[in-house]
C-alpha cells in the first residue's frame, strides 16, 4: 500500500518489544501514544484525567493527516490493547473527522487537523496533567 507521496505504509501489525499484558493504565496509555507516533500521528498528547473525572484515567489525543490514517491508527491501537485482553468498549466516528476509541480507563481521540482545532480538547481538559509518553532515549529497548 502506498501513500500519496509514494512512501510505503506498513500494513503489518507493529511488533511492540514490550509486553503490554498486565501493564498499568499509564503504561498502556503511553504505548498507545507510541503506536500513534509509529503511524505518523502528529501533536500526540496524553492527558491524566483521573483527578478530574472518575470515568477515565487517560486521554490520548492525536492528529492524523486524513481519515485513512485515522483508521490505521485506531486499528493498530485496538490490536495492541487486545493483546492485554483490553477490548475496545466502543468506537465512535468511524466515518467522521474524529474517531474516539473507548478502552475503559483509556480513551483514544484521533482528529483530522480541522476537527482538532474545532473541538480543542486540550483547552476543555486544561486542568489535566500532561504525561511524558515518549520513551527515554536512555532506556534500553
Amino acid at each position: 500500500m502506498k501513500q500519496a507521496k509514494g512512501q510505503e505504509i506498513n500494513t503489518e501489525p507493529s511488533q511492540q518489544s514490550e509486553s503490554i499484558e498486565g501493564a498499568s493504565s499509564l503504561k498502556r496509555a503511553c504505548l498507545c501514544a507510541q503506536v500513534c507516533d509509529e503511524f505518523k500521528g502528529k501533536d500526540i498528547v496524553v492527558l491524566d484525567v483521573a483527578k478530574i473525572t472518575p470515568l477515565f484515567d487517560y486521554f490520548i489525543i492525536a492528529t492524523s493527516s486524513n481519515m485513512r490514517q485515522s483508521h490505521a491508527i485506531a486499528d493498530e491501537v485496538r490490536i495492541l490493547m487486545k493483546r492485554d485482553s483490553t477490548h475496545r468498549r466502543n468506537i465512535e466516528g468511524k466515518d467522521s473527522e474524529w474517531i474516539l476509541g473507548d478502552y475503559g480507563d483509556i480513551v483514544l481521540h484521533i482528529f483530522t487537523e480541522d476537527a482538532r482545532e474545532l473541538y480543542d480538547l486540550e483547552r476543555l481538559w486544561a486542568d489535566a496533567k500532561k504525561v511524558d509518553w515518549q520513551p527515554s532515549k536512555a532506556d534500553p529497548e
